[in-house]
């Protein structure tokens, strides 16, 4: 029997016709959903890409990439050296500008030509160690237009199927779509109708973006808010809420409901920036003391408790057991390191697919 003192737990309308171990199963299979900004793409790849190109994010983003000389082709008002602000400022001028509107839609071909660029190190990185953390039951929800997401998840093809869910939250420059057939994919290949994949459309930084008439954008949103609606975990990583997205996490926060009603789900933040601006941040997402605060992934719960994280933390919080942090990933590790570590979890996931039963804790102290 599962040491669970039911008269603890506030959700009545859950706990009264199921026993403790059908409760256990049912919060261990709730989804751990992840939400990427621009800093974990910069810290997937912190000394350049596989040909030396460096990502950057949005502060400072222009100069970075030398994007200067289109800007410099229309007068800014604005000082900040942010595409946020700058975009937002063409955007808005572009209407009765036209010089504005051309700097504007040169700046979008050259971004869209640029991120498509990137290719990852042949080494794992922290998009490879994301990816391989999490399982179907999972989501990884992305901000961000580079390739990396993409291609970490065809890396981890190599070794399971049992991998996350994905939701473009602002488009990406890898994924095409089939609005005919509802498809989507890697960008090119052909769709079920023998037509290409079109290219997915990508959201700029603009005060009011359009999240419903692009069908792929659309059904992105659509799968986080379902997952965030059901989440026992949910890491934000490298996303500090941008003004720009001011509409987006209005989105978020519905779907997240009232936090009062959020006394046993978990939030974890990784972020380089001061914990106090982190949680000022995200603070209407927190319950009281339900989080975690990292500058590393690799301090995370993705990380040292591997395609097990709300097993281990329903065993650590709920059944009060003590785990050992040990047993996951460290920075540096090879492939062949990264499958040692989970092909055991993975065969256990084969056997048990289709069953009730939930999955053991391999992280477990004293197991």
């Amino acid at each position: 029997m599962v040491n669970v003192n039911l008269s603890l737990i506030g959700r009545s309308d859950i706990m009264s016709d199921i026993s403790v171990e059908e409760y256990e199963y049912y919060m261990k299979s709730r989804p751990h959903v992840v939400i990427l900004g621009a800093g974990a793409s910069c810290a997937a790849i912190p000394n350049g890409d596989k040909n030396g190109k460096w990502i950057s994010a949005m502060s400072g983003f222009i100069n970075k990439l030398g994007l200067s000389d289109i800007i410099e082709k229309v007068s800014i008002n604005t000082k900040s050296d942010n595409l946020e602000d700058i975009y937002m400022e063409l955007d808005e001028r572009s209407a009765t500008e036209i010089d504005c509107y051309n700097v504007k839609s040169k700046l979008e071909t050259v971004i869209r030509e640029y991120m498509s660029g990137f290719v990852l190190p042949d080494e794992p990185t922290i998009y490879d160690f994301l990816v391989i953390s999490l399982t179907s039951k999972d989501l990884i929800a992305t901000f961000n237009w580079d390739p990396f997401l993409v291609q970490a998840i065809i890396r981890a093809q190599r070794y399971t199927d049992n991998i996350p869910k994905v939701a473009f939250l602002h488009g990406n420059v890898a994924v095409g779509y089939c609005e005919q057939d509802n498809v989507i994919g890697n960008i090119g290949k052909l769709c079920k109708c023998g037509k290409p994949l079109s290219p997915m459309k990508l959201l700029f930084p603009v005060k009011k973006k359009d999240y419903t008439s692009d069908i792929a954008i659309s059904e992105a949103w659509k799968l986080l808010k379902n997952m965030l609606k059901k989440a026992y975990m949910v890491t934000i990583f490298g996303y500090s809420a941008p003004t720009s997205d001011a509409e987006a996490i209005e989105m978020l926060k519905q779907a997240w409901g009232a936090v009062y009603e959020r006394e046993l789900e978990e939030i974890e933040l990784i972020d380089i920036r001061e914990e106090s601006e982190v949680i000022k941040s995200w603070d209407q997402f927190i319950h009281t003391h339900h989080y975690s605060y990292h500058t590393s992934f690799f301090d995370s719960t993705l990380a040292k408790f591997p395609r097990r994280s709300c097993e281990a933390t329903f065993d650590r919080l709920m059944n009060c057991r003590w785990l050992d942090d040990s047993k996951g990933f460290k920075d540096g590790m090879s492939f062949s390191e990264i499958d040692k570590k989970t092909y055991r979890l993975i065969e256990e996931e084969i056997i048990n697919k289709g069953t009730k039963k939930y999955l053991t804790n391999p992280y477990l102290l004293d197991d």
